[in-house]
């Protein structure tokens, strides 16, 4: 940590400076040279090898592989892609965050494939949806992921890799396969106005120049440890990936969704992690749960992006990481990867509320049109367009969008795509983030179509119409809610709606809250008046279904749920998500009960009986000492009721005691 000052600089002075600062640093980095973006990703990977073959590459808590380790495993999954006869179509991958995974990725490239990342906790349609689009011809996977990999493939006719079970005969040795930078690499998957996710595909060579973008802007090298806290099927997962791998750095990956935040601090403490990434809202749910005494020594960057950043995350970052650490927001979409950055450090004055976008990157123009298409003037607002000739290459299966979203604006050689964001552009060059100018939302990171959401929404049979609009709190955190219009006479609940939705969209697009109105407003033309949708309200059990605490463990639980979800009151019976709850959310309970309790609780625990009833039984009965958990318990009750006289006579108390002792103990030895 270190003191705050009051002698600012602007962020538009810090931004040569902090530029300058990167370039003193020894991270063993080498300039990513234009030159190096006409090959594939996998022959970029392979030098690395060749250079680092016994550095480490890749280490999380089951896994730990060097260059050469990577490479072999790698090649052996390619060697059997390429023996499985599944023709030149995609390859699924059906595999949690971790370390295989990005081994399979890598094989995926060598054997000259485009790999499509699928997540096990999806809804089932949504994952037949995705195979079908994206014609899936083989299904990677392993022994924790097989029994839903084989359902899948039934009902679409796909061949499955185990790589848990490679045959022993396979090969190690280089694939021979010759790979054009123009290739595609990957499809990832997206929320989609139409009611159905679209697939966004990239070549090597738009890879391999945004790595090169980041490599020169951050100076990335040998020496940087780059963590990967991100979902494989997410766009910044490449940029986690291959700015490690392919300057020979190494990745440390962190499943949060499964291990929560709780030892997070220590793993990045530990493993002396330089770079780390990640995406707003989890960040702040992160930084909450520090003491303030972690050293983060080693750790020479946060960066955020995917969502607004806000002064309010500076000033986290200022309170929780060292002079030496720079914080940078960054702007990009999974069509254009990064087109904007800012750097600021313990110094930077962030004289609005949001941080600004900041300042252009090589190859990637930015202009600002008007609802005529016709570029804005400086200091007016207009949608934001990205003009670069290394763009997505398109939505997969969908020329008809890709032709509306990715447009030429004059002379047609440089692609122009059409962000459906707002900004406005100062006097100095940076830009301004203003928010969509659609119905498109960011939640943790996720970009939603809220049309997407409302289909879905009205197919229950129970209901007549939805609106589903964004909520972003105070501390900056975007939710999703949902206003519905039952038809007469049905009875409806957040529960059976969160039931309903939780088969058919990701946990993400489920909404936090569900308002229920007798009409959704209109406005005098007959459209919905989004205006005029109420405020929604975290309500928690009325008096006559509330149920107080019976033991001094649903009591310890209620207090953490309150605080967390910040009522004054939760009933034994609430679930945790009918009160606005999240997966963040249930990771920070998660990390308070450890802490308050000393056990160990899993995240997954809250999927399973979302009440303080349920997981304090649970915790009983998956405990080794359950007595000890109950005394526990009991003790903070008893220690958060003294008042501070209380607490200060045993303060007292105990110093007047080991005065004693120690006089005592002199007394003996004398």
């Amino acid at each position: 940590m270190s003191e705050n000052t009051d002698h600012g600089r602007s962020i538009e002075s810090v931004q040569r400076q902090i530029s300058e600062r990167l370039s003193t640093l020894n991270t063993g980095f080498v300039f990513f040279d234009k030159r190096d973006i006409e090959q594939s990703i996998s022959e970029r990977f392979e030098q690395q090898v060749a250079k680092h073959s016994q550095r480490l590459a890749v280490k999380s808590r089951r896994y730990q592989l060097h260059y050469g380790e990577l490479n072999s495993f790698a090649n052996r999954i390619a060697h059997a892609i390429l023996a499985s006869g599944s023709s030149e179509l995609p390859v699924g991958l059906l595999l949690e965050n971790d370390v295989p995974v990005i081994a399979t990725i890598l094989a995926v490239l060598k054997a000259g494939r485009v790999y499509v990342p699928l997540d096990a906790a999806y809804p089932r349609t949504r994952l037949e949806y995705m195979l079908e689009d994206s014609q899936t011809g083989l299904l990677v996977t392993n022994n924790r992921n097989l029994g839903l990999a084989r359902e899948l493939a039934t009902n679409k006719l796909l061949s499955v890799l185990n790589i848990d079970e490679l045959h022993a005969g396979l090969p190690d040795h280089e694939v021979d396969h010759q790979i054009r930078p123009d290739a595609a690499a990957y499809i990832l998957y997206t929320s989609g106005s139409t009611g159905q996710p679209k697939g966004i595909y990239h070549s090597h060579r738009n890879v391999l120049h945004a790595i090169g973008h980041y490599t020169n802007a951050f100076h990335i090298g040998v020496q940087d440890r780059l963590t990967l806290l991100h979902s494989c099927s997410f766009s910044s997962a490449v940029v986690d990936i291959f700015c490690a791998l392919l300057n020979g750095g190494s990745v440390f990956v962190w499943d949060a969704k499964q291990e929560g935040f709780s030892d997070l601090a220590d793993f990045l403490v530990s493993e002396k992690v330089t770079l780390f990434s990640w995406i707003p809202t989890p960040f702040r749910h992160f930084v909450q749960q520090l003491t303030g005494k972690e050293n983060f020594v080693d750790l020479r960057m946060v960066v955020l992006a995917s969502e607004p950043v806000y002064r309010s995350d500076v000033d986290l970052y200022r309170k929780h990481f060292s002079s030496n650490c720079i914080l940078v927001n960054r702007l990009g979409t999974t069509e254009t990867f990064n087109y904007r950055l800012c750097f600021a450090d313990q110094q930077t004055e962030i004289p609005e509320n949001t941080v600004p976008a900041g300042y252009s990157v090589p190859d990637k123009e930015v202009v600002l049109l008007d609802g005529l298409g016709k570029i804005v003037s400086c200091g007016d607002v207009g949608e934001i367009a990205v003009r670069s000739p290394f763009l997505a290459l398109g939505y997969w299966r969908n020329p008809k969008l890709t032709e509306t979203v990715f447009s030429d604006l004059s002379d047609g050689a440089v692609r122009t795509y059409l962000t459906g964001d707002l900004g406005r552009l100062r006097s100095d060059g940076c830009l301004e983030y203003l928010g969509r100018k659609d119905f498109q939302i960011k939640v943790r990171g996720h970009r939603i179509e809220v049309s997407e959401v409302e289909m879905i929404l009205r197919q229950h049979p129970r209901i007549r119409d939805a609106a589903v609009t964004g909520h972003t709190q105070v501390s900056g955190e975007t939710n999703l809610v949902a206003y519905l219009e039952p038809r007469q006479g049905a009875e409806l609940t957040p529960t059976d709606m969160r039931g309903f939705l939780k088969g058919k969209l990701p946990d993400h697009m489920v909404p936090t809250y569900f308002v229920f109105l007798d009409t959704l407003p209109i406005t005098p033309t007959g459209k919905l008046d989004r205006g005029a949708l109420p405020e929604p309200e975290v309500v928690a059990a009325s008096a006559e279904r509330y149920v107080a605490p019976r033991t001094p463990l649903e009591e310890v639980m209620a207090e953490i749920w309150a605080g967390v979800l910040k009522l004054r009151r939760v009933s034994i019976h609430d679930s945790f998500f009918d009160l606005g709850g999240h997966s963040l959310l249930a990771a920070q309970i998660v990390s308070r009960v450890q802490g308050a309790l000393e056990v160990d609780l899993a995240v997954g625990s809250f999927f399973k009986d979302a009440t303080i009833a349920g997981l304090s039984a649970t915790l009983i009965k998956e405990s080794r000492d359950p007595a000890r958990i109950e005394r526990t318990a009991e003790l903070l009750l008893k220690l958060s009721r003294l008042s501070d006289n209380d607490v200060e006579v045993m303060l007292q108390r105990t110093l007047e005691h080991e005065t004693t002792t120690g006089s005592n103990q002199r007394s003996v030895c004398n």
